[in-house]
Formats: C-alpha cells, structure tokens, sequence
C-alpha cells in the first residue's frame, strides 16, 4: 500500500545560507545507505525528501533512514493524484489500516504548498474528516490529543498521506570536511562520545591504544567491533590502532605512581594530534565525563590539555554514568563495551593516581622521559584499517 517515505529535515531547517550544503550532504548519505536498493528514488524539496519505494518493502528502509543524522522525523506516506475524491479515498485506507479493529480518534492536519489546488486547506480538513468518520466506526475526532493524526501534503507532484509519524536521528547530516579524531578505548564512554560527535555533522576517525601482550587481540577486536556499530551512523571508519607498549613501560619506569595516568594521557593526547595533523583532522574527540574518575577531574583535564593546540570536545562532560549507559544501550554499543577485555587504560592503572595535577610538576616530570622520540615511534608504528558500513568482515587493511 505505501509507495514512498518522507522525510523531514527538522534543524537544517534554521540554517539559511548554509541550509543548500547540508541538505546535499543528507541526501548524499541518504543515497548511501540505501544503496542496497537500486531501485529506490530519493527526490529533494526546499522542507522534505522524498523516498520513492517502487515496490520495495518500507520496513527494512525505515530502519536504515533511523540511522541518518539530519533527519528529524519520517512517515510512510501513500501518494494519490490532485484529485479530492482520490484523497479521500486513500485516507479511509490509510486510516483503515492504522486502526485494525481498535477504537482510536484522529485528526486531519492539510498542508498546500502547491496552491494552485483549488481546494483550501481548512475545507479539506472538513471534508476529509467527514467522509472518514461517515465510512468508520469506533473512531472519534479529537483535535488536541488525537491517537492518530493523518496528515495530508499537497505539492506540486500529487498529494502525500501518512498517519505514523516515526523520530529520525535528529542531528546535522555528515560533513565530510568536519574531520575529527576520537580517542576510543573499549569501555562504555568513548564510544558514545563519537556517536555524539558524529550527530553534529562530523566525520570520525577513531584512534584506539593497544599494548600487547598486557592488551589482547581479543581487547582490539571488541574495539573494531564498536567502531562497526558507530560506522552504521557515520559511513565508513578509519581506524588507527597504535603501538603504546613501550611508551606505557617507559612511564611506568621513570614517572612517579601518582603521576602515570596523567602523563600517560599527556602522551596519548599528544600521538592523536599528530595523527591529526597527519590526517587533516579539526578536532579531537574524548569520553571524558567532568569528575567520573580521577583522570577526568577539571584539574586533570587542564594539565593533560596543555600539550595539544587542538580542540579537545567532550560531549558527554555534563552527563552522568547512567545518561551515558542508556544512550549506549539504545544504539546497540553497550554488549559490546562490558566485554571482559582490558584496554591499556587499565593495564598499569596507579593503586592513588593524583586527582588534582597540575602543570608545573607533570611537565618537571616528563624531563626524565624521551617524549618526542616515544610519540614518534608510535606515530610511525601506526596500523590503519577502514571499517566498512556495508561489510560483514572488519576492516581493511592500509
């Protein structure tokens, strides 16, 4: 019965000058996900996007389109012709379809951008919901709290009908240029901050540190394996994976106890940006929650921050745990994130790690240690993997 999907743009909407690029961009990646289909039309207008099925099952796609950031909302929607009694013909259907045997009430909401149909809106509000209710029964009109509202579209091409209004991802739609490197280890917070990230419009690479033999293969899988989740949002991820052992033994030989994990952070902090600049990357992206643990204190995030001129973007930094694990539990993260694998986070973590660090003494401290030759050597030793969208296997290799 349904033959096209609409989609509706909802904060590109307020972008003015800038509303023609990002409305490109969500259709690029419309187009992208639902390559699969080639049959499948996608057609633009100034506030919709129109999916033409041709035939194809909408519930399949509808959940696909749930993953595409810049989309505010979407209905299945029927198509008729300009012609009122089509219409209304096709209303009762949909109507009829939507209610099964259940008591509900509805409303008509029209809209006309095409004004050229000679039928005002208000009137086909009326006469819509007249010859529904005459041709029903166990359903009422409620304006203000309906069950069911069955909107009607009539633009220039025909006339669009949907009743079941479905939430999209919301969000801005990927900006390939918007490049940002995400520090992602394999516990809950990380993952969900790329996932955050990736809303406002941001392109993703992942930069994960592995210190064999203290971290597993097992420990690198269940990261590829979030990133696989995440690329289901964003498109394509590249993952850096990079050789932190020696610079972990390093630290761990020459730092004071209570000093390791902020200098280690430092280190890390410092490889990504290298691997930023190295990647045309704006920004870098963490998990870090304001005072969740030590190493997240205001005091420890301005120490650690000294040794980059990069943005650092922390969107889960006001959020508690349990805001973070929901999130992780509605986009399918958090299985894969309580895995029993250790990251080289936790490998050497301090018995007292200082809470409350502060610049003068980590930088006194890193004098004992050949800092520029460790990231070097981690920079060079880096492997780089594409994890695909589309792909059962992970990653291939660069």
């Amino acid at each position: 019965m349904y033959d096209h999907i609409i989609l509706r743009y909802g904060e590109i909407s307020l972008k003015g000058k800038n509303r023609k690029g990002f409305i490109t961009s969500l259709k690029k990646r419309v187009k992208q996900v639902l390559s699969d289909y080639p049959s499948i039309e996608v057609h633009q207008s100034f506030d919709r996007m129109i999916v033409k099925l041709n035939g194809e099952d909408p519930e399949p796609i509808l959940k696909k389109l749930k993953t595409i950031f810049g989309i505010h909302s979407l209905s299945v929607a029927i198509k008729t012709e300009h012609d009122l009694n089509l219409i209304k013909e096709k209303a009762l259907q949909l109507v009829k379809d939507q209610m099964g045997d259940a008591s509900m009430t509805f409303k008509v909401t029209v809209r006309r951008p095409f004004k050229q149909f000679p039928h005002r809106s208000q009137d086909m509000n009326r006469d819509i919901g007249g010859f529904v209710l005459s041709h029903t029964e166990k359903l009422t009109v409620d304006v203000h709290h309906p069950d069911m509202e069955l909107k009607v579209e009539v633009k220039q091409d025909g006339a669009y009908l949907s009743c079941n209004n479905s939430e999209g991802a919301g969000g801005l739609p990927t900006v390939q240029e918007n490049k940002v490197m995400l520090m992602l280890s394999g516990g809950i917070d990380s993952p969900v901050a790329g996932y955050l990230t990736m809303k406002r419009g941001v392109k993703l690479e992942a930069v994960h540190f592995h210190s064999p033999p203290f971290t597993s293969e097992r420990s690198r899988q269940k990261v590829e394996d979030l990133v696989k989740v995440l690329s289901r949002f964003g498109g394509d991820i590249r993952l850096h994976i990079v050789p932190f052992t020696n610079t972990q033994k390093a630290i761990q030989k020459e730092m004071p106890d209570n000093y390791s994990m902020t200098i280690m952070r430092r280190m890390m902090m410092r490889i990504t940006e290298k691997l930023a600049e190295k990647n045309n990357a704006l920004a870098i992206a963490t998990g870090e929650s304001l005072g969740q643990v030590a190493s997240q204190t205001i005091q420890s995030m301005n120490t650690i921050n000294e040794v980059t001129n990069y943005p650092v973007l922390r969107p889960l930094i006001s959020m508690d745990k349990i805001e973070i694990m929901r999130i992780s539990r509605a986009i399918d993260l958090y299985d894969i994130s309580i895995r029993p694998y250790e990251d080289c986070c936790t490998v050497f973590l301090p018995e007292a790690p200082k809470t409350k660090p502060k610049r003068e003494h980590a930088n006194k401290f890193e004098q004992y240690l050949p800092v520029e030759e460790l990231v070097e050597e981690a920079v060079n030793g880096v492997e780089t993997i594409i994890i695909k969208e589309k792909d059962d296997s992970f990653g291939e290799l660069l």
